[in-house]
């Protein structure tokens, strides 16, 4: 099976992008090139890659995943995903990434442009002039000013559009369940019905996400509605204005006129509604611009880098979380590494998993620090890489029960991590860790209900004992026969000659020889090791 060199990830480039994404991308890869709208080129060239950029012309199906056993991250320059089989990239541990927001000014620019088009046919005189036709009657238009806009969909682009369009002293109405009075008032947009948009609007623009219920959610029923002087515009998502009903809605002139951006299959060339001089079609634009361009292809190099860093990337499709809050984020490598103590502290086969978050950070969405814990128990318990996308996949087919605790009490620091697990045996075992001072300095302040507090290096010594004196000093002559030097030494017992866990960091890391004679010379139940250097 072929190989990518182990040094130097291939990264492969599947359509043309801009010379600033390769720039982006950096030194650290085997940049490849190929054309991945040839099949038979496409799966012979992702075989070796670590990761492939695409735009909307290569198919990413189960079967190019397939041919691809070293693929780590699918990027797709742009928003839509419709070219890559999600589930199938996830299946096999595939990050898949692209660029939410790099075309949300194209497409809010373009809807502009259309809006203007249609008030002042604008491209119908142009061709007519060309063809030798003065037509300044047949083209007389609107004005915008003190029209009313309806949008419906205020996401981001909305947003963008409401506020490009107030310039013209408009009236900007929208529909958007999930938009509060307080959001639409800071926007200076009204908050209406979608029955009062559809028959109060002068120009209605769709920004809607395309699911089954907006499938066709401008149908006969809402050009029905609709004033016969209003027009429409979709530079959203094909099929969201239902493509016949458009075509009948212009034929029997219940609408004034069309824009329309997206089709359902593309390219369409042919569409009934085509014939109608008040419509105005373009070949899917909406991020056809070269700043788009730019930032889509800049953007998603930025997640590969962090991909196959193996770190977390913001805009991971599907990595449950989405953008990571700043106060979330140091936490991450934390709770990564608590999670491949907990690992080295098992001794059976771990049925539940418990992550928990304590303090102030549970203000934000912390599932990501879930998906690190995760990572970090099966980082040194699996032979495939893990990834924030498979870990949750692993315990899933190890038959481990996972679940995220959170509560806003944290009595002794500011916030607190912890991971905490059931053995099949019975028994539980946790460890704990915090961040602490202006250095944000990773500390584990408990293991197994055990109160500690000491620095996490990358060699962690875990050593459980029964309490009695002496034991201190064996432990140092045994690691400095050794030439292993001890960086720093946390000891902790619940009862007077009880059980003890006692930490320790050193510089080195420690043969299972020496492991061994400490268990044996203090009558250890427990002595491990973790080593936090890869």
């Amino acid at each position: 099976m072929p190989a990518s060199n182990a040094s130097r990830p291939v990264v492969l480039i599947a359509e043309e992008l801009s010379p600033a994404t390769v720039e982006a991308l950096g030194p650290d890869f085997e940049i490849r090139q190929t054309d991945g709208s040839d099949r038979s080129t496409l799966l012979s060239s992702i075989a070796e890659a670590d990761a492939v950029l695409v735009r909307s012309a290569t198919k990413l199906d189960a079967e190019a995943i397939a041919a691809a056993p070293n693929l780590k991250v699918i990027a797709r320059a742009g928003v839509g995903l419709d070219n890559v089989d999600l589930k199938a990239a996830t299946r096999a541990g595939v990050m898949v990434v692209n660029a939410p927001t790099s075309n949300i000014t194209s497409a809010a620019e373009l809807t502009v442009g259309h809006i203007l088009s249609l008030a002042r046919n604008i491209p119908q005189a142009s061709t007519a002039l060309k063809h030798g036709e003065w037509k300044r009657s047949k083209y007389t238009g609107i004005e915008l000013y003190e029209k009313k806009i309806g949008i419906i969909g205020l996401g981001r682009i909305g947003a963008l559009i409401a506020a490009r369009l107030q310039a013209f002293e408009t009236t900007i109405l929208a529909y958007d369940p999930y938009v509060t009075s307080a959001r639409a008032a800071q926007l200076g947009v009204q908050l209406v019905t979608l029955d009062e948009l559809l028959q109060q609007s002068d120009f209605i623009s769709i920004h809607m996400p395309k699911t089954p219920e907006t499938v066709g959610m401008i149908g006969a029923g809402a050009f029905e509605q609709m004033k016969e002087s209003a027009y429409v515009v979709n530079v959203a998502r094909g099929g969201l204005v239902d493509e016949e009903a458009l075509h009948q809605a212009l034929k029997e002139q219940k609408i004034a006129g069309a824009a329309i951006d997206v089709f359902v299959n593309e390219p369409s060339t042919d569409l009934p509604f085509f014939e109608h001089d008040n419509v105005v079609v373009t070949p899917h634009l909406g991020a056809s611009t070269a700043e788009a361009q730019e930032k889509a292809g800049v953007s998603v190099a930025k997640s590969v880098r962090l991909a196959l860093a193996g770190e977390l990337v913001p805009d991971a499709v599907n990595v449950a979380g989405g953008v990571i809050a700043s106060d979330v984020r140091p936490g991450i490598p934390l709770i990564e590494k608590l999670g491949r103590i907990f690992t080295a502290l098992t001794h059976d086969s771990v049925t539940q998993i418990d992550v928990q978050v304590a303090g102030e950070i549970v203000e934000h969405d912390v599932k990501s620090l879930e998906l690190a814990a995760l990572k970090g128990v099966f980082t040194d318990v699996v032979s495939e890489q893990v990834s924030y996308v498979n870990a949750p996949l692993l315990a899933e087919q190890r038959g481990i029960a996972t679940h995220l605790v959170t509560t806003a009490d944290s009595p002794e620091y500011r916030n607190v991590l912890t991971i905490r697990g059931a053995l099949s045996d019975g028994s539980q075992i946790s460890v704990a860790g915090t961040l602490t001072g202006p250095k944000q300095v990773e500390k584990i302040v408990g293991v197994n209900g055990y109160d500690v507090e000491i620095p996490i290096s990358e060699h962690v010594l875990v050593i459980a004992y029964q309490d009695r004196p002496g034991i201190i000093g064996i432990l140092g002559r045994l690691l400095g026969e050794n030439n292993t030097n001890i960086a720093s030494m946390q000891v902790s017992r619940n009862d007077d000659g009880g059980q003890v866990m006692c930490l320790l960091t050193v510089d080195s890391a420690v043969s299972q020889d020496v492991l061994e004679r400490i268990k044996t010379e203090i009558g250890a139940t427990a002595v491990r090791e973790v080593d936090l250097t890869e």
